[in-house]
């Protein structure tokens, strides 16, 4: 297989395994290869059996391999699960340099002065994000670099992981022969995809309903300003629905795909067994109603879940851009209508659009965290090396601490 410019992304989700490939051409990423498998041995973000999830993972790859004619090497991870912990934290250092120019390196000391956080032995950093800096008391200072001050300080988002859930994530993928370019937060990825820089700047919370999570970030001031993972999404609304209905998980996931809505045709209950149009699925007949009911009754204790993560209950303050809902669940016909109507504020459906090359099919809520990775790898990609100012170019890469997890 030829080589090339080649920047690939690997989405581990408990139900699909999503690689993508793009040829990088003059900064911009063209997509030329994409590899989907269903996902077994994972469960809600996790390996559970390594074996299974190696083979849906090299599925995966092959399949990406072979429509691109190039060979996948590196790659960026997603990373999500309850293991996934955040706070925020500060850092300060002075300048003790005799012009009192902040540079470069100032930079990269007060990172490393605000991940000197406690962390247990069991857990790893996985990003210190910089949300904003001050220089001498100035606030909301975005870039520093140039500046004359005394004193640097930065406001830090700090994210870490359980190592043996990032070290079976990472063994699946060496034992493939492919090298871990950098772990990234799956919902930081996703918002790479979904996401106006705008909506970033004046405030917007994203919530990214996969398979076994649903992944939150809440952005303002253009910096991440919150992330949580809900063990609650797709998989719950499923077999609520074969409970609820007596089917067999699969039927009920095909039913829910198909037929699925939270917006019921039916309103009178007294008129629901007579009006109901019934639908079927390899002989399985339910009521449409009733299928919708379900589903309807999962998605307002999500959205509830959703606000919940929000630090105060004043949405229009905090987030006036509202909420962004994407992954495979926000496919749901009539979501974005429900979420108005229930949270009393904005809500859209985000879709990832900005593909190139054979990436149509990716247009599409359930490939957010697939593309994100992708447009959050290619921005590594040009950079070679940690920037100064602003999200997401300061953020520490994992690559030293892999070499120091997994020799």
């Amino acid at each position: 297989m030829k080589k090339s410019n080649i920047v690939t992304s690997i989405d581990v989700g408990t139900t699909k395994i999503c690689t993508i490939m793009a040829d990088v051409v003059d900064g911009v990423p063209r997509v030329v290869g994409v590899g989907i498998a269903p996902s077994k041995g994972l469960h809600k973000g996790l390996v559970v059996n390594i074996h299974e999830a190696r083979d849906s993972i090299r599925q995966s790859v092959k399949k990406a391999e072979q429509t691109s004619n190039f060979k996948v090497e590196t790659a960026y991870i997603g990373v999500t699960g309850r293991h996934v912990a955040s706070n925020n934290n500060h850092g300060v250092v002075a300048i003790t340099r005799g012009d009192k120019v902040v540079r470069p390196g100032d930079l990269r000391r007060v990172l490393t002065s605000a991940q000197l956080v406690k962390t247990p032995a069991d857990r790893r950093l996985l990003h210190v994000i910089p949300r904003n800096y001050s220089v001498d008391g100035q606030p909301g200072v975005k870039n520093p670099v140039g500046m004359h001050g005394f004193r640097l300080d930065v406001e830090t988002h700090v994210i870490t992981t359980a190592v043996t859930s990032i070290q079976n994530l990472v063994k699946c993928i060496r034992s493939l022969g492919i090298d871990v370019e950098d772990l990234v937060l799956e919902p930081l990825a996703s918002s790479e995809a979904v996401l106006s820089d705008d909506e970033k700047q004046v405030g917007v919370i994203m919530a990214d309903i996969g398979g076994g999570t649903t992944d939150i970030a809440i952005f303002r001031e253009g910096s991440i300003w919150h992330t949580s993972i809900l063990p609650v999404a797709g998989y719950q609304l499923t077999r609520d629905l074969a409970i609820g209905l007596g089917l067999p998980f699969e039927i009920a996931e095909e039913m829910k795909k198909k037929y699925g809505s939270v917006m019921p045709v039916i309103n009178d209950k007294k008129k629901k067994d007579d009006t109901s149009p019934a639908i079927s699925q390899d002989g399985h007949g339910v009521s449409y109603q009733d299928l919708c009911e379900i589903i309807k009754a999962r998605v307002e204790e999500i959205l509830k879940l959703i606000v919940l993560e929000m630090p105060n209950t004043d949405y229009e303050e905090l987030v006036p851009s509202g909420l962004v809902l994407t992954g495979g669940s926000a496919n749901l016909s009539g979501l974005a209508a429900l979420g108005r109507e229930q949270l009393n504020m904005p809500v859209r459906i985000g879709v990832p659009s900005n593909t190139y090359g054979i990436g149509d099919m990716l247009q599409d809520p359930a490939y957010a965290t697939s593309v994100g990775l992708l447009l959050w790898g290619n921005k590594y990609h040009q950079r070679g090396r940690i920037s100064g100012g602003g999200f997401p170019g300061n953020i520490f890469k994992l690559a030293s601490q892999l070499k120091k997890l997994f020799g």
